[in-house]
């Protein structure tokens, strides 16, 4: 891990090729959350990386702010892990938001994993 943030609603994990975020219990990230996190994420990444959501947290998320994170240069896909299956149907309707790859994994490994194909990708 290169750095950590804890803010006021979630915990940041920054590492070489990936952020890992939790979010904090019944918060929503919203147009201002939202614009904290692109900050940072563009403070700290001049080459690709994967956003990892680790939802353990029940919270809610303005699916909006997907358009926005898209935007980002060097993100090159977002992840949710979750073992909930409610979080399953939430990612697929979030991911209609979201013009990058997003998926959805039951654990960090997977999500580990398919990042590293992701970005071996280009």
């Amino acid at each position: 891990m290169i750095k950590s943030y804890t803010l006021d609603f979630c915990t940041l994990e920054i590492h070489d090729d990936y952020v890992l975020a939790v979010m904090n219990e019944g918060i929503t990230v919203d147009k201002q959350n939202n614009a904290v996190l692109i900050e940072i994420a563009e403070s700290h990444f001049d080459t690709p990386f994967v956003y990892i959501t680790h939802r353990i947290h029940s919270y809610s998320v303005d699916p909006i702010v997907y358009i926005r994170t898209a935007q980002i240069k060097q993100l090159k896909g977002f992840a949710v892990v979750s073992k909930d299956p409610v979080q399953k149907t939430q990612t697929t309707y979030e991911k209609t938001f979201f013009n990058k790859e997003f998926w959805h994994f039951e654990t960090m490994e997977d999500a580990l994993k398919w990042k590293n194909k992701l970005l071996k990708k280009g």
